[in-house]
């Protein structure tokens, strides 16, 4: 064994949480045993839990590198306590939506990498014949929008189009649900209700119910994304009780921010779908619990500073929180009654399992040794200055949130934000494209 770690509070796949002994070797779990082995790390009552998976991270390089990059973003998540990322297709020139595409995209990830690396593709019109071999260089699926994706070159896909992308390869679809026609144009307004009412729950529902149709006609599997809207996340769990091969996700933002509380010309709440109302977002946790809602990841969209200011029709909508979402979320849940192993299971085993990574996102034999130490009690107050990612601006500044990441492993070694980075890029399947 390289090394054994324990802690009297282990967070297991089935959901125990309790003493036990993990041992590491050649960067992966030998074994996990619950009898009092003499430990080289001992964590004493700190959470011993897998790294954080998020499924849904904008790093915008190479093309957008000044909103943010692989080594800032990596960087912020491990932070986090975020072990493994998959990148989204778009904000990046060129957009992920062949496989020379992709090609580029690695090319400027290595060697940059804090934490392991893997990618979405996109589906847009006219790339469908790019999909197939798209998947087959390793991308783990396919993003598309129904509704405008903010940059010019990943535009929007039909109901139509998306059941064709569908059909013409068999592959995870992961889709920005909102409805065109039931959208307007934001007015240059700088009150948040006025962008609010521009991108209504029931565009998202409508949406939603289109990506189901074009699943079922298809027998593809489809993954919303950010969901936003509690009554979206009811359309999801009729789909899935009619057969429709569907789960979806919501974001930090959507289950900690409150509408009514942002003030006026704060355009760093903007994103899209936004952030709606205090009830909703507690129908959102209640879709979590009943599991409508399979797992949080942060939907990170950065940008530079210069394009979140203005008003909220303007300024760009997305929300930096890759580093801070573990200790939303468990915020959140602690107010909740939920558990860590809770948020386990929702950011960690979830994500791996969206897309097929059976060695991330859990403490077991032959996984990934991807770990954190978790300090559940521990509060802080969020400091933009403090965060990773490229530029300061954060909706949460100044607020303060419970749970502190005290220790990460990568691949079996203690890593830390200052190191040089030594994180592997991923394809589907697991295969990695290079060594430590």
């Amino acid at each position: 064994m390289d090394f054994v770690i324990r802690s009297t509070r282990v967070v297991l796949p089935d959901g125990a949480v309790g003493p036990a002994s993990v041992a590491v070797r050649d960067g992966t779990i030998a074994s996990v045993a619950s009898s009092a082995v003499t430990p080289d790390v001992d964590l004493g009552d700190l959470v011993l839990m897998p790294g954080l998976v998020d499924t849904h991270v904008h790093v915008n390089e190479p093309g957008r590198t000044e909103w943010e990059g692989f080594a800032t973003a990596t960087r912020a998540a491990l932070a986090g306590g975020v072990t493994t990322i998959v990148d989204m297709p778009l904000n990046s020139l060129p957009p992920t939506v062949s496989a020379a595409a992709l090609a580029t995209k690695r090319d400027a990830a290595a060697g940059q990498c804090h934490v392991d690396v893997g990618f979405w593709g996109g589906a847009i019109p006219g790339n469908t014949g790019d999909l197939a071999d798209l998947h087959a260089a390793g991308v783990f699926g396919f993003k598309a929008f129904l509704a405008d994706s903010g940059v010019p070159e990943f535009p929007p896909v039909s109901p139509a189009e998306l059941r064709e992308a569908m059909a013409a390869v068999s592959a995870l679809f992961i889709v920005h649900a909102e409805d065109p026609a039931r959208l307007r144009s934001a007015p240059p307004s700088p009150h948040y209700a006025d962008f609010l009412d521009s991108r209504p729950g029931a565009a998202e529902c409508a949406a939603v119910g289109a990506a189901l149709d074009a699943a079922e006609a298809t027998g593809s599997r489809v993954h919303i994304l950010h969901v936003s809207d509690a009554a979206a996340a009811s359309v999801v769990a009729a789909g899935r009780a009619r057969g429709v091969r569907v789960t979806a996700e919501t974001c930090p933002h959507y289950l900690t921010l409150d509408a009514d509380e942002i003030p006026d010309g704060a355009t760093e709440f903007k994103c899209c779908p936004p952030i709606r109302g205090a009830a909703n977002r507690d129908s959102l946790w209640s879709a979590l619990a009943a599991g409508a809602i399979d797992i949080v990841v942060s939907d990170h969209s950065p940008s530079t500073p210069a394009l979140k200011q203005g008003d909220f029709g303007s300024a760009w909508g997305g929300i930096a929180s890759l580093q801070l979402g573990l200790p939303l979320v468990w915020t959140g849940a602690l107010a909740r009654g939920h558990g860590i192993a809770d948020v386990v299971r929702w950011m960690s085993t979830g994500p791996a399992d969206l897309v097929g990574l059976a060695g991330k996102g859990r403490i077991a034999v032959g996984a990934d040794a991807d770990l954190v130490a978790f300090d559940p009690a521990a509060t802080f107050t969020v400091d933009p200055a403090a965060l990773h990612h490229r530029h300061p601006v954060s909706p949460y500044a100044g607020r303060q949130l419970t749970g502190v990441v005290r220790r990460v492993w990568l691949g079996g070694a203690e890593v830390s934000p200052s190191d040089p980075p030594r994180g592997r890029l991923l394809r589907r399947a697991a295969d990695l494209l290079e060594a430590r």
